[in-house]
């Protein structure tokens, strides 16, 4: 009798723990997700103040870890470096927008092909950052064997 009592009570628990670990599994429909595609992203036109285009993007640079960390945008044969969290996308009207003002976006530094930055120097960061108001991320590195 014990031993039935156990193995209902292991069984009820094993079915317990399944339910809850299909359920985490399901997607979640009232969830919005948020993702994008690179060539949704690539040529899409760069807005500040709404509606002033100040470029498009030019190309995505990731982390070591693989995330992504910005966006390089060309304007009149120049560069220049937003944080991909900088921007607001409408992917179907191929538009993203950035909480600045001329003033604050003729501050940003540019520089073409042949002077690219280094990205991922601390300073770097941090100044580019700073220029769109937001604090960078920690790094995370990956340690490859």
């Amino acid at each position: 009798m014990m031993s039935k009592f156990l193995l209902n009570g292991v069984l009820v628990a094993f079915l317990a723990t399944l339910s809850v670990a299909t359920a985490a599994e399901e997607p979640r429909a009232n969830v919005a997700s948020k993702h994008f595609r690179a060539k949704q992203v690539l040529g899409t036109k760069i807005m500040i103040q709404g509606d002033t285009a100040v470029g498009t993007v030019d190309d995505l640079v990731f982390d070591d870890a693989g995330n992504l960390e910005y966006m390089v945008v060309e304007s009149n044969g120049k560069l220049w470096t937003v944080p991909f969290d900088a921007a607001k996308f409408n992917i179907e009207k191929r538009v993203a927008t950035l909480s600045l003002t001329m003033d604050q976006y003729k501050t940003i530094p540019t520089y073409t092909t042949e002077t690219y930055p280094t990205f991922y120097t601390p300073g770097y960061r941090t100044e580019t950052y700073k220029y769109y108001n937001l604090t960078p991320r920690e790094l995370r590195r990956i340690e490859r064997r």
